[in-house]
């Protein structure tokens, strides 16, 4: 099987560091920001991105398709309104998306107008604040993604020989962004005041939930915005830098990082040192329950363990694999078959997207028998009685005379599945025509997008 390819490390821009800091204070210190954002050009990308990226109504109600209508009636006045400062965004709506520990996970759900202005705001700071990050930063970052920072610890982790991590955990770090904070850093780079008034507005815009209560954010960057990432990753810089100051090899998404080391007892006092600077500089809560000392192949970053100098995916996150399956295939959910496939497909191709980095051809091969396994499972079910399993049987070719055996049986269900009157009847071919995903498949193109996926065998 190929290994992956280690991530090649930044090539430093012409010119230097020294010049491409010069050149991002030189562009943040114009005070016409502000316009720059409102640029038309700017604006109809910001809108390609939200249109694109879709997404539930604000609290207006407003969806994505209606906003062009909305827009021009009264885009003339909402202009006017952000450039004189009295422009007042919307509370943004409260989600709550449940986690795999049974807890939920707080979004805010910002009205559309508000995403795309967001979206413009960030895609004119970017630029400024792109050059100057950290290449030990990953996550929302061009050209960056959860795997080159996965690769970049199995590169770092073997080429320094650091078997040991600091595997910190940020407190709700979303919910508890101290404001001031994260202001004081836009306003090194960010000399428009305009700017900075509107950012602070939307931190302070509020959150209504779902009871319809509005609550005020005196802390926080809600999450579901398209500025939140950015201004992440703004206040977070200031850990980067510490952390290359020390000489630490680390990587960090978003807010989940790790710090490599050579022993543990470097690595708990890494720990302590880290902790104090995120509190004390930051004003953020270091988790200390869920942050950990530990060997490397008892690390879980991004949904992955480096086992042997390899990457593999953790049991966590084959876990959430099969029961995300599971709940798809429920008979119950009262959804008819063709919708189940259409999430399958949809379900198993981010998934292999993400996780075929970790995975590997034999893991890929077993959890394509076993899905194919459930989707039997899934159909034998909603035949429910004899007489129906019997007559979908005969359609699908199985003797009349022999029938009874599978039809009649007193077998659980999910052996049935594997029954070979059953397999017989919902054949591999068949369940390729009813829209069945091959994670086998799926895994070989993307491991091997220059090889051809077929000649290998699927597993019956």
């Amino acid at each position: 099987m190929n290994r992956p390819e280690p991530m090649k490390p930044t090539t430093k821009p012409q010119g230097g560091v020294r010049h491409v800091i010069a050149q991002a204070e030189k562009a943040s210190s114009c005070e016409d920001l502000l316009e720059k954002v409102l640029a038309r050009d700017n604006l109809l990308a910001a809108w390609k991105r939200v249109r694109q990226n879709g997404g539930a109504a604000g609290i207006d109600g407003m969806k994505i398709a209606d906003f062009p209508d909305f827009l021009r009636q009264h885009w003339e006045t909402i202009r006017r309104k952000l450039l004189d400062g009295t422009y007042a965004p919307s509370p943004v709506r409260r989600v709550e998306i449940p986690k795999a520990d049974g807890t939920k996970r707080p979004l805010g759900i910002p009205t559309v107008l508000d995403r795309v202005i967001q979206q413009a705001i960030a895609q004119i700071l970017t630029p400024i604040y792109e050059p100057v990050f950290s290449e030990h930063s990953f996550g929302f970052r061009p050209a960056r993604s959860a795997h080159d920072a996965i690769q970049s610890v199995q590169r770092k982790s073997k080429e320094k020989r650091r078997k040991w991590v600091v595997d910190c955990d940020l407190k709700a770090f979303f919910d508890t962004v101290n404001h001031d904070v994260l202001m004081s850093r836009l306003e090194r780079r960010i000399k428009d005041r305009r700017v900075l008034s509107l950012i602070g507005k939307y931190l302070r815009a509020g959150v209504v939930l779902p009871s319809g209560k509005l609550d005020p954010t005196c802390t926080g960057v809600p999450q579901g915005g398209p500025l939140s990432p950015l201004l992440a990753n703004i206040l977070l810089d200031d850990l980067d830098q510490e952390l290359e100051k020390r000489g630490h090899s680390f990587a960090r998404y978003a807010d989940d990082f790790v710090i490599l080391c050579r022993s543990p007892r470097a690595a708990q006092r890494v720990m302590q040192s880290v902790a104090r600077f995120v509190e004390q500089r930051l004003n953020l809560t270091v988790n200390r329950t869920k942050s950990k000392v530990c060997e490397i192949k008892d690390a879980v970053f991004l949904g992955f363990t480096i086992v042997k100098n390899r990457i593999k995916w953790s049991e966590k996150s084959k876990a959430k694999f099969g029961a995300r399956i599971r709940e798809i295939t429920k008979r119950t959910r009262g959804v008819s078959p063709c919708k189940v496939m259409e999430e399958l497909q949809l379900f198993v191709r981010g998934a292999l997207n993400y996780y075929s980095l970790g995975m590997t051809y034999a893991e890929a091969r077993e959890l394509d028998g076993w899905l194919r396994r459930r989707v039997r499972l899934y159909y034998w079910k909603q035949w429910g009685r004899p007489r129906a399993r019997r007559r979908n049987l005969i359609k699908l070719g199985i003797n009349r005379a022999t029938v009874h055996m599978a039809s009649r049986s007193r077998k659980g269900p999910w052996r049935m599945s594997q029954n070979s009157k059953v397999r017989g009847a919902m054949t591999n071919q068949w369940l390729d025509q009813q829209g069945v995903p091959s994670i086998e498949n799926q895994w070989t193109n993307i491991r091997y997008p220059n090889g051809p996926a077929k000649g290998r065998s699927r597993v019956p």
